[in-house]
């Protein structure tokens, strides 16, 4: 049978690996704090693999991002190494923050990652700010926030947007909208059942993409990024996804429904949704699995064999 969609065979296959290698490293990362490798609090976004994937694919060279606490799979997405992002966790100088980040603040200025934040909304005003000087400087770039439904009820949220419109920068701004903010259902957080009526408040184009999709996301975050990059203002992206695991490694989830979960895992996960629309056999899905498990296992090592920082460093790049 022929498959019909936007993309080639080849291009949606190389989707299908990028996603399935963000899928085994965060299960990795999940493995190795929980064997107590890892400081501190991890966040996987493992569920949301076709957002990360399709909205970073459709931007060119020069386009940046912010990302959210959730940001192993942006960071791939957008280039950086795995290897890299596994340092980081380690908090090893070769990391793409050189240790300083960790999990929650990871950055990679060199590829138009202009990092993660801790802070719920926090890269909306950064997102805001690099647009606005790619429209005084006169540069065909876009800067692209992620951030979730919840942060769409921060101060924050409504100040970059309002700005962002009023002085119609090239921004997207991509809603992942899992329906949880943090352990807290949309229906006790969000007045409104839609979300591009938050755009609309401030008269900017909103668009939708079904996030379990990533064909649809890229197509639909292409159409975004040309609106922006010509000039006619920012958008508001809003792809609705599901948060397959808890909000934090180790998050009992009692807040969830079990029976609900279940399904979602069944019928909600996006790599399944491709590996359907290429027809994979399970020697073909094995073949590709070998080599992503391979690469993560390598990232472990490289992380285990790098640099620790010297105590007296930790002062560095602080300013007060």
């Amino acid at each position: 049978m022929e498959r019909k969609g936007t993309l080639s065979e080849e291009r949606l296959r190389e989707f299908f690996r990028e996603m399935l290698l963000i899928r085994r490293f965060e299960e990795k990362v999940e493995e190795r704090f929980r064997a107590g490798d890892l400081p501190g609090f991890l966040h996987v976004a493992i569920g949301q693999e076709g957002v990360a994937v399709g909205v970073c694919r459709a931007l060119e060279e020069g386009d940046v991002i912010a990302s959210t606490h959730r940001a192993h799979g942006h960071t791939i997405a957008k280039g950086t190494h795995p290897n890299e992002v596994m340092a980081e966790l380690y908090g090893k100088i070769e990391g793409c923050s050189h240790g300083y980040g960790g999990s929650m603040h990871l950055y990679d200025i060199e590829r138009g990652n202009l990092g993660a934040n801790a802070v719920v909304g926090g890269g909306l005003p950064a997102i805001t700010g690099a647009a606005l000087a790619f429209k005084l400087r006169g540069e065909p770039r876009v800067g692209v926030a992620f951030f979730g439904d919840g942060a769409t009820n921060i101060g924050t949220f409504h100040e970059a947007l309002n700005l962002a419109q009023l002085w119609k920068v090239p921004a997207v701004f991509v809603c992942e909208n899992n329906h949880w903010a943090e352990s807290t259902p949309a229906s006790q957080q969000l007045a409104i059942n839609d979300l591009t009526q938050r755009a609309a408040a401030f008269g900017m184009e909103a668009m939708k993409a079904d996030g379990q999709d990533v064909e649809e996301v890229y197509t639909v975050a292409g159409r975004a990024l040309k609106h922006a990059r010509e000039g006619k203002g920012p958008v508001f992206l809003l792809c609705e996804t599901y948060r397959l695991v808890g909000h934090y490694i180790g998050d009992p989830q009692v807040y969830r429904d079990k029976e609900e979960l279940i399904e979602l895992r069944e019928t909600q996960d996006p790599i399944e949704k491709v590996r359907a629309k290429l027809w994979l056999t399970d020697e073909e899905f094995e073949e590709v699995d070998r080599e992503v498990q391979e690469l993560v296992e390598a990232s472990v090592e490289f992380a285990k064999n790098g640099t620790d920082p010297k105590p007296e460093d930790a002062l560095k790049n602080v300013y007060a």
